[in-house]
């Protein structure tokens, strides 16, 4: 946080893209400057709203919010973190959540 009380916030949305073959989801992670994460959702939400009209997608009303470490972005600066628990060994945690193969 800084002097004049923001911070960095990542926040993740979800829409889904019914325009198109498949129907395919899309999350998203903008960054905003906010008093707090709730406020940087609430920011992100607005956004999203225009994002999903002005690309004909819908929005999944689905935000995480992430608070940066740091108050200079820089190069290499950690915009979003998720930690999830699995029971699932680390190839069929990945098939499962990120390597689908169904990726564009």
């Amino acid at each position: 946080m800084t002097d004049d009380g923001l911070g960095w916030y990542g926040v993740r949305c979800v829409f889904r893209w019914t325009n198109h073959a498949n129907q395919p989801y899309e999350e998203r992670i903008t960054l905003w400057r906010a008093a707090s994460a709730a406020q940087a959702v609430e920011l992100a939400g607005r956004e999203a709203r225009d994002y999903a009209r002005d690309n004909g997608v819908e929005h999944l009303r689905f935000a995480q919010a992430y608070a940066l470490s740091e108050d200079r972005i820089t190069q290499g600066t950690e915009v979003f973190s998720l930690l999830r628990d699995s029971d699932l060994k680390p190839e069929p945690y990945l098939d499962t959540h990120f390597d689908t193969g169904k990726e564009h």
